[in-house]
């Protein structure tokens, strides 16, 4: 059997970051090619980067969020891409402003189909939400690494919450371990 480590995928990467300062949206946006401006539908500028794919979500406070990314490394390059464009509006953007990652959202692949009714009482129900007539995945909430796993019964995983890549693989360590013990893990 593979280890089903070997199967997780970085699906995105959400961090936040900021300029510590105010900025005009509106003028931002006419000057930044390929912003998209809104407000009546989002209160902040979206401007995305081809090359690594992100979006960033620029906020009138300064705030910046970039989603989209596949690894941590996207991020700061993506992010570095829009403080270099903030820059060239001769808006001022310290050199290394900091970027906290807020969430990394994994898939893996458990090898095995899951039977999803045995193990949302295997693992009792104060960590488990499994209601298949409205989601058909076992919503699990890990404590270490805090971390919340999305359990399929084809064996595919999606892990959320993570702040760093290996936290996914903590997870699902986590997860084999605790369904192995239940005799539910084939």
């Amino acid at each position: 059997m593979s280890d089903p480590k070997d199967t997780i995928s970085i699906e995105n990467v959400v961090a936040s970051t900021g300029i510590g300062q105010e900025l005009d949206l509106q003028s931002v946006a006419m000057d930044l090619e390929g912003a998209d401006y809104d407000p009546e539908q989002f209160p902040g500028l979206v401007y995305r980067t081809q090359e690594p794919k992100s979006a960033a979500l620029i906020f009138r406070s300064g705030k910046i969020v970039c989603t989209g990314a596949n690894s941590t490394e996207a991020v700061h390059q993506s992010l570095d891409i829009v403080f270099d464009k903030l820059r060239a509006l001769e808006i001022p953007v310290e050199d290394d402003p900091e970027i906290t990652v807020q969430n990394i959202v994994t898939s893996a692949d458990l090898g095995s189909s899951l039977n999803l009714n045995a193990i949302a009482i295997g693992l009792g129900l104060e960590n488990i939400e499994y209601e298949p007539e409205q989601f058909p995945g076992l919503v699990y909430r890990l404590d270490e690494p805090s971390v919340v796993a999305l359990l399929f019964g084809s064996g595919k995983l999606v892990i959320t919450g993570g702040k760093q890549p290996s936290d996914a693989a903590d997870a699902v360590d986590v997860i084999i371990e605790r369904l192995s013990e239940l005799g539910l893990l084939e």
